[in-house]
């Protein structure tokens, strides 16, 4: 199984724990994944979710100078993406438990 199916599922909830640190632009998020691991995270992947997720309100975004050239969009996390977030991390440990229990027997 490719790790991008898996990645599929789980992606939305890793954007949003990074964005719930520190507010951070495009690019900015794609190092910081492929800093987790996460190496063939391109920039095709990670702005269309960043579109998605703030047209459900789940991040809000704002334009920032920047000292290197054009302003930059930065993301932040609204009211709605912290609870989608506890959301999602409840049902990630569920389901972590579970596919352990299954791996472990």
């Amino acid at each position: 199984m490719k790790e991008t199916q898996l990645l599929k599922g789980v992606l939305d909830g890793c954007v949003l724990q990074i964005i719930s640190k520190k507010e951070i632009y495009g690019y900015e998020l794609v190092q910081e994944l492929r800093g987790y691991g996460f190496e063939t995270i391109v920039g095709g992947t990670i702005y269309p979710l960043l579109q998605k997720l703030e047209k459900q309100r789940l991040i809000k975004a704002e334009l920032k100078k920047s000292p290197d050239g054009p302003d930059r969009k930065y993301f932040s996390l609204t009211e709605a993406g912290e609870e989608y977030l506890n959301s999602f991390k409840q049902q990630w440990e569920n389901l972590v438990s579970k596919v352990e229990r299954i791996i472990e027997e």
